[in-house]
Formats: structure tokens, sequence, C-alpha cells
């Protein structure tokens, strides 16, 4: 059925077969999927009116209900973060699959424990360019929220104040660009006067900023999106079959970086091994970089001294974060190596590799650091990066190899269909392969 320019319909998302509905204005530039929470579906009257708002505003929306009835009856699964967060995965590849959807960039609206299941999910796949939470519950997301590359909002209601402090805690575990908005008065419900009204008009904002835009066509383009990070290594290999003959040695950076590296290295028929490097984050900020900590047989520390003159973090700060990364850097080492020491790099071409670089400073850490180990010949190579950031790092490194480089540039993680974490055993496993 149709409303004006709008055009609504009822859907099912597969593989669970979740009832939906979808609502595309038109001209859509983005598309809002919407995680209900505790006790609440796809017919909540609050979520409808934010999704009407949205749709004025040139979003297409998709509120769907993440459990069936009988599944809703074990109010167990209602907390099940990593369940709801699954579903919302699915309605993701869902509307990806759909042509008249496939090119927009994808946001999720997340209410109590859906705002925890969109974070995940957000954090899982990184295929999602905004994540706007109302009277949500992201502390449940827990680790995951160190993970989330999506801009999150949190808006919390001034009078639940129950919620302020957890929203508080999730917001500083957040590293992603981000914001908290406290709607004075509100309730946990927004029920009151005007209140989802200021709620609205704040995730109007937000996706205004971070979901406007349709992706390019280069990204819309099939042959321009990666199925996923083995799909994105066979392609970056081809583009470097050049230094076959060199005897390079490939180092993909951990955790994401490593599969690429992995299809590369079987390619090249060159040796397997990992650029360990940690970043320093700023206090308060660990998204912001103050530099990083790089392996090696004297591990290097790289700093940004711009960024550590405008923040000023004091001397012991320093001394006990540094002190941290080197801890979970020996930790990674003796995981991914299984106690073998790191490939020797002096005097050899050396490739480095990631899944995709965003604004690269720990990159830049790394290619500083390596290149005081003397390697005769240094390359940085990656499937896809935003050009001002190939452009600083090219006086980094001999030569940069990027597959495509989008503009405008969303995020990394939307230029591939499937874009899950990377485990450490994963990494393990692919470094153990790649060595023999």
């Amino acid at each position: 059925m149709s409303s004006g320019r709008e055009q609504f319909s009822e859907v099912l998302i597969r593989p669970h077969n979740l009832a939906g509905i979808l609502g595309v204005p038109h001209g859509a530039t983005g598309i809002v999927i919407f995680a209900h929470g505790s006790g609440s579906g796809r017919l909540s009257p609050r979520n409808n009116q934010v999704a009407a708002g949205l749709r004025e505003a040139g979003f297409a929306t998709l509120l769907l209900d993440l459990l069936h009835p009988e599944e809703e009856r074990n109010r167990g699964n209602v907390f099940d973060i990593p369940l709801l967060a699954s579903r919302l995965a699915d309605a993701a590849d869902w509307a990806r699959d759909v042509p008249q959807l496939a090119t927009l960039p994808i946001g999720y609206f997340g209410a109590s424990t859906g705002a925890a299941a969109a974070l995940v999910a957000a954090a899982e796949r990184q295929n999602v360019a905004a994540v706007v939470s109302r009277g949500g519950r992201p502390d449940l997301a827990g680790d995951a929220l160190h993970a989330v590359s999506a801009p999150t909002l949190l808006i919390v209601g001034g009078a639940d104040l129950p919620v302020i402090p957890l929203n508080r805690s999730a917001f500083a575990e957040l590293r992603s660009e981000k914001d908290l908005v406290i709607v004075p008065g509100a309730s946990h419900l927004f029920e009151e006067p005007g209140a989802l009204e200021q709620a609205m008009q704040h995730a109007k904002q937000w996706f205004r900023k971070f979901l406007s835009s349709p992706l390019s066509k280069a990204v819309a383009d099939a042959e321009s999106v990666f199925a996923d990070r083995q799909d994105a290594g066979r392609r970056l290999a081809s583009a470097l079959m050049k230094f076959r003959d060199a005897n390079p040695i490939v180092l993909g950076l951990p955790r994401g970086g490593v599969p690429v590296a992995f299809e590369v290295a079987q390619r090249l028929n060159a040796p397997l091994d990992v650029a360990l490097v940690r970043k320093i984050g700023a206090p308060g900020h660990e998204e912001l970089g103050l530099g990083a900590v790089v392996d090696g047989a004297n591990p290097q520390v790289v700093m940004n001294e711009e960024i550590v003159r405008e923040v000023r973090p004091d001397a012991a700060y320093l001394k006990a974060e540094t002190s941290r990364q080197l801890a979970e850097i020996e930790r990674r080492r003796r995981l991914y190596r299984d106690g073998k020491p790191p490939l020797d790099i002096a005097g050899r071409t050396v490739v480095v590799i990631d899944d995709g670089i965003a604004t690269g400073g720990t990159v830049k850490a790394v290619l500083r650091a390596l290149a005081k180990a003397k390697p005769s010949y240094l390359v940085l190579a990656v499937p896809v990066a935003p050009r001002e950031s190939l452009d600083e790092l090219g006086a980094e490194a001999d030569e940069v190899i990027c597959l495509m480089s989008p503009d405008p540039f969303f995020a990394v993680g939307i230029h591939y269909r499937d874009f899950r974490q990377t485990s450490d055993q994963e990494v393990a496993d692919l470094l153990r392969r790649g060595r023999t």
C-alpha cells in the first residue's frame, strides 16, 4: 500500500520470517531499522511516531518484531542481546538484498534492550552508518561497545534517573564518534508532552549528519563491494602480483587485517606475520589516539605530537597506558605466534595489509616503526580507504596501493557484505597456516 509519496508494505524477514513494516518515502537517502525493546514490536505507537518523523526527513524505515509471539513468552529471550542482535543483522542483510534499498546506508534506532542489540549488531558487522538509542540500555552491549565504529547517539530522559548513569557508563566505553543527550523532564517512555518529539528531532539531526547520502556509485557497484575479508584479500592480491618475485614478507594488522593478508600471502607465496600495534588513547577518550605502541625486538612508541600538545596528558598517565598496551601486545604475541619470534624484515620487501583505513593514525604508527627496521621496500596495501588518509600515508611508505577510495567515505565496514569481527583464535590459525 502507499500513502502520498510514501510506499508501505508488510514484509517477512528471512530466515526467521520476522514480521515487519517497511515505509519508503520518495527519494529516500537512507534506511533506519528499528530494534524494539522488551515487550514492544513493530506496532509500537512510540516507535511508529518516530518512524513517521524520520520518513518525513527522507529516510526509509523498517519496524519489525525481533521475536515471534511464542518466543516472547520466554522472558529470557527478551533480554537475550546476542539473539536480538542476530535478528537485527538478518534485517540489515535482507535490506541489502532489496533492489530499492540496496544502495542506501543503514542506521539502527534502538529502544530499551533494543539499543544494546543495535550496538552489538553494529559491532559485529560494522556495515552500519549510524546508531541512535532512545531510553535504551546500551550498557547491556558489554564489551561490544569498544568495537562499535558507527557514530552513536544516546538519548535519555532527564527523569529516567536509574538509566542515566547506565548510559553515561556506556558512553564512556564507546570509541566511535558519539554524543549523549538528556531530554529535560522526560521519563523512560518519553510519555510527557513534547518529550518524544524532542527525541525525534535529535534522532533526525543525527541521521541527517551520518545517513543523509546514498552510497556512492562505486560502492553500489557489486564489483566494488567485498563479500568478506577473504574476497577483499583475493582482489588485493591481484594488484600485488608484481611483488611476487621480490621475495616479500606480508604483515597483517590484527585482527581484521589478517584474513585479508592471508589471502595475499598465499598468492604471493610469501610468509605471513602480524604487525602488533596498540593505540594509546587519550584520558577518558580512548578513541582519540595520542600515539601507538608497535611490537618488535625493541617495541616502538610513536606519538602524535599534535594531539599530545592539545590534550596535555601527564607523564604518569602516558607511562601507565603505554605499559598496559605493551602487556596486551605481549598477550597477543604469545597467542598469535605461539612463542616464535617475529620475522626479520631488514632488507626485505614488506607488504603491510589491513582490511581498510579510516583516519590512518594507527597505520601511520606501524609504518614509522617498521621503517626503523630498514626494509628494502615498504608497501601499504588496503582494500578501501578515504583519499585524504591515503594522501597523508603516502609519505610513510615507498608505495601505497588501495583498490577503491569512495567519496563520500562513511566507514570501512559498509564496503563489506560480511564484516563480522575476527577472533583471536582465527588470527592464530591463519598465522600458523601462513608460516608453513
